[in-house]
This record gives structure tokens, C-alpha cells and sequence, in this order.
């Protein structure tokens, strides 16, 4: 039975991660020792479990309504012994979380820098060049995301206030230019433009008031991967950006920067704590999503 129990939790483990090496690795074992366990299991059910190919391993249709019934029972024995853990344990170990410029700054940096005064057995890796990456390929525990990009089989947990967005540039250039009314009116501006991914679309501004909902493509003379270098270019005269307004209010009140179309700008959703819900959550991450999670005042 102990046998049986070790190889189908190693079994979940392959399926998931739909490759013998990268189980072997986060197990601890060999690759060698993870094909056997398989084989062990499918001679000891009788039937094959997972298609292997030289660059993909999937399950078969007995193997995807074995993981099914796995999941829930595993899942729920894991989370018990981390509970467990927790009680006597002090959080150690590893967090990776991808995530963005201006979320680290407002809502991240302040809270995870007294998770490691009060916990220095814990590390914490913050990328900010895999923000909208697949998580679990590149083995990050969570990432930090907008509403809208969080995919349904991710668990989300709000970790901040609403946001809102805010379209400005320096008042040389509105002198110059002349100051939008309207989101039509720039087209016939210079937009700083942002395209978070290398291979994803320019980022579309989306305006909204009174029910009206306008979105606009916008083009100028750069096109930036981070804003707060987008914000640099507007305060030399370059043409309006479109960031969160709390990288640009100081500028706002020294008058470095003018904000336009504020009517057009209302409050969304603000930033969320993804990462999957099949994961198996160390007791420092644990305490990372206790400490980030946002509570309405």
C-alpha cells in the first residue's frame, strides 16, 4: 500500500508535468527511477497510463480519469501536512513571483520587505521580465496580474486597491500641441506607446464615461516595454503616456507632468496574486499570500 500510494503521487507528478525529467527534478529522484515507478503502476493497474513521445508525455483517457480522481485527494493530504508544518515550523525556502515595475513598487516592495526582516530564512525572487509568461513552465509560484489576464484555472487573490489610469505629458507639450478634449482627439497626438511582451500587440488605451466605452490604438515616436521609461519620455516633451496614476501623481504635483481626460479614466480592478490552484504551497508561500492580501479598510 505504501508503495502503491508513493508511485501514484508520482504518477500525478509526471502528468502535470507532462515530462519525466522535469518530475525527476522536482522530486529529487532520477529520471531512471521515475520510469520505473510508472511501470510499476501501470503493470500494477493493468492498463497504460500516460502516450510518450520523445519531446511530450500526456495521459491517456484511463490516465486523465486516474489524475482526476488524484487531485482532490492528494491535493487535500498536501495542504493538511503544510498545515501541519506551519504550526511548528518557522517559513523557509524559495518564493518566485514574475511581476510588474509599478506593482512592486506600490503594493509588493513595502510588504515583502517586512516578510524578510521578520523571516529571514525565507527568499524571495522578483522577476519583472516574465510578468506574462506561462507561470508553471517557467516555475514561478505566482505572478502578479490584472484581473483580466489571470486565466480561469488560476486562483486569484486581490492584493491591492483600485486603480486608475492616467493620461499625461508636460505642459511644454501641451502648449505646443494643444490639449485633448476627447480620447478621438489623440490621433492627432504623439502617443508613447507600450508593448509589455515581446511578442504581444501594442497595448490599446481604454477609456470609459457615462456608459461609453472607447478604445484606441495609439502611435507615436517610441514604443516602450516598462512605463517608467515611457514617463521619462513625456516629462522631456516627447508626447502624452498612459500609465497608473500612482507612478505619476508626484509629478502631477510638482507640475512636472499635466494630467488630461481624467473624466474618461474611472477606477478598475487592481492587482492580483495568481498562481495554480494544483500546486503544492510551501509554508512560505503560504505566508507571502497571507501578508499580500488586500483588506478593504
Amino acid at each position: 500500500m505504501r508503495e502503491e500510494l508513493s508511485d501514484l503521487a508520482l504518477f500525478m507528478t509526471v502528468a502535470e508535468e507532462k515530462s519525466f525529467t522535469q518530475a525527476a527534478t522536482q522530486l529529487g529522484l532520477s529520471q531512471s527511477a521515475v520510469s520505473h515507478a510508472i511501470r510499476r503502476l501501470e503493470a500494477s493497474v493493468g492498463i497504460k497510463l500516460l502516450n510518450r513521445t520523445s519531446r511530450r508525455v500526456s495521459t491517456t483517457d484511463a490516465g486523465e480519469k486516474l489524475l482526476a480522481a488524484l487531485r482532490p485527494g492528494l491535493g487535500m493530504i498536501n495542504t493538511r501536512i503544510e498545515e501541519l508544518r506551519l504550526l511548528g515550523d518557522t517559513p523557509r525556502g524559495l518564493v518566485r513571483i514574475a511581476t510588474s515595475k509599478p506593482a512592486l513598487r506600490t503594493i509588493l516592495w513595502p510588504k515583502l520587505s517586512r516578510i524578510i526582516s521578520d523571516y529571514p530564512e525565507i527568499q524571495i525572487e522578483l522577476n519583472l521580465e516574465s510578468r506574462l509568461t506561462d507561470l508553471a513552465e517557467d516555475r514561478f509560484d505566482a505572478g502578479v496580474r490584472l484581473r483580466e489576464f489571470v486565466s480561469p484555472d488560476m486562483i486569484a487573490v486581490k492584493i491591492g486597491p483600485p486603480i486608475r489610469l492616467a493620461a499625461v505629458a508636460s505642459p511644454q507639450y501641451f502648449q505646443q500641441h494643444g490639449i485633448p478634449e476627447h480620447p478621438d482627439d489623440l490621433d492627432n497626438h504623439a502617443c508613447l506607446a507600450l508593448r509589455f511582451h515581446a511578442h504581444a500587440s501594442i497595448y490599446d488605451w481604454e477609456f470609459e464615461k457615462d456608459g461609453e466605452e472607447l478604445v484606441k490604438k495609439v502611435s507615436g515616436p517610441f514604443i516602450f516595454s516598462e512605463s517608467d521609461i515611457a514617463i521619462e519620455a513625456a516629462k522631456a516633451g516627447h508626447g502624452i503616456a498612459f500609465v497608473t496614476e500612482t507612478e505619476v501623481i508626484d509629478n502631477i504635483e510638482n507640475g512636472s507632468l499635466r494630467r488630461v481626460l481624467s473624466d474618461w479614466c474611472p477606477p478598475f480592478d487592481g492587482y492580483y496574486l495568481c498562481y495554480s490552484g494544483r500546486r503544492n504551497l510551501s509554508s512560505a508561500f503560504r505566508l507571502v499570500i497571507d501578508r499580500l492580501r488586500y483588506e478593504q479598510a
